[in-house]
């Protein structure tokens, strides 16, 4: 049976929905990157979709160009700059253990199926992947809240861009490719700037455990 490309869609989105809830639940630092990567190639392949459908060469360009810093470069700092350079094996702990981790991810889950977002209802007639895109983005945003570790809540920040990005993909959003490549070229930037930061950071203080940095402000 061959699969048609409303459910090759739906099952890519189903795919980056498990991948912002398995950043929840890995401990080591090179399985949350390759999870962020797994995540950057489906919104790549969402793109690269409306760029044939719409046949435009310039979003052809945002789609590679996308593959370059999300897929190629941003590992490469996070490996190379941050856990090779600085010794990193494992991120640090969640504030939740892994059972209410799961708790709060299947709540925020329900609380986008719920009544409250019925009004997304009119924006596609197809809402499953809309509304998973939405709750990849209440998880990511948990991500940012849940975990210790700076490098983890970098990756949470990240998560959360390329849902927004599914989000306005399957909300029929208009987002044209001039506003993409400003903001893959922005979030270059910041990648190269948090990982100088993080990596004087981590020279200061020899950690990059939030909760650790909060007791040293805090003296």
């Amino acid at each position: 049976m061959i699969l048609t490309l409303l459910q090759i869609i739906f099952f890519l989105e189903v795919l980056m929905f498990l991948t912002a809830v398995f950043m929840h639940l890995v401990h080591k630092n090179s399985s949350l990157i390759l999870l962020y990567q797994l995540q950057s190639l489906i919104v790549i392949i969402f793109v690269f979709s409306s760029a044939i459908k719409i046949s435009s060469i310039l979003l052809i360009f945002v789609a590679i160009l996308m593959f370059i810093v999300k897929v190629i470069i941003a590992p490469y700092f996070f490996n190379n700059k941050l856990i090779k350079n600085n010794q990193f094996k494992f991120s640090s702990s969640t504030y939740l253990n892994a059972p209410l981790t799961l708790l709060v991810i299947a709540a925020l889950t329900g609380l986008v199926y719920s009544h409250y977002f019925k009004s997304l209802t009119i924006l596609v007639k197809d809402v499953d992947n809309l509304f998973l895109a939405l709750a990849t983005i209440l998880i990511s945003i948990f991500l940012l809240i849940n975990r210790k570790g700076v490098l983890s809540q970098m990756v949470g920040i990240l998560s959360l861009e390329n849902a927004i990005v599914s989000f306005a993909f399957f909300s029929g959003l208009e987002v044209t490719p001039n506003m993409q490549i400003g903001i893959i070229f922005d979030l270059l930037i910041w990648i190269i700037i948090v990982s100088i930061l993080a990596t004087m950071i981590n020279e200061k203080f020899g950690t990059l455990d939030s909760t650790v940095m909060n007791n040293l402000r805090e003296e």
